[in-house]
């Protein structure tokens, strides 16, 4: 039968699924425990710094919650938000962040990242909190993402914007007030108007 240390720790994982090792302490266990679980085969190593339960079956959003797990004030954008979303058929390999402009550049290896800055309103409005695999997600909010990507035209191609337009539109992702609201705080309402007028009422 396990110690409780060990029960303790193991029911942090049953909560999170995925793990770091500073989550421990926090929940009255000692560091020493979860590699104590590892040697016994009741946790396993996923990545550098993330462990979790044996058998565990990763989601299609597996690298978001776990970015998300390395960086906690990150928040999903751009073509991860898109994804996440399910508004465009690309699955680009690195996973789309947005962090303070204050906040330090993180690097993992085996995690590939494109860090956005945002500061102020751009940070905080249209943010939405998603649960992956026990891991809480920020992610931007379909109206958001969308005037995100015609703020970011440049740097995605335009294609994408109007990809993930017409494809929010068409699913009833979105309101034209919300996207509105987004657009004008992105600062694209004269980019973005044109396009509006191309999508069924």
């Amino acid at each position: 039968m396990l110690k409780p240390p060990y029960t303790r720790a193991l029911r942090v994982f049953r909560k999170g699924r995925l793990v770091r090792p500073r989550d421990l302490p926090a929940a009255g266990v000692p560091a020493w425990v979860l590699y104590e679980l590892v040697k016994r085969g009741e946790v396993e190593q996923v990545s550098r710094g993330l462990y979790t339960l044996p058998g565990h079956s990763p989601t299609e959003n597996h690298s978001y919650a776990k970015a998300v797990k390395r960086v906690p004030n990150g928040i999903l954008c751009l073509l991860s938000a898109l994804r996440f979303h399910e508004l465009t058929v690309q699955n680009p390999p690195e996973v789309w962040l947005a962090l303070p402009r204050s906040a330090w550049k993180p690097k993992f290896s085996g995690l590939h990242l494109r860090i956005v800055r945002f500061s102020g309103a751009a940070l905080t409005e249209g943010v939405e909190t998603h649960l992956v695999e026990g891991v809480s997600v920020r992610v931007t909010s379909v109206a958001r993402t969308i005037a995100d990507c015609f703020r970011y035209r440049n740097k995605l191609g335009r294609e994408v914007a109007l990809e993930a337009l017409h494809e929010g539109w068409r699913k009833k992702r979105f309101t034209m007030d919300e996207l509105w609201r987004f657009a004008e705080l992105d600062r694209v309402t004269k980019v973005i108007m044109p396009y509006l007028e191309t999508i069924p009422s």
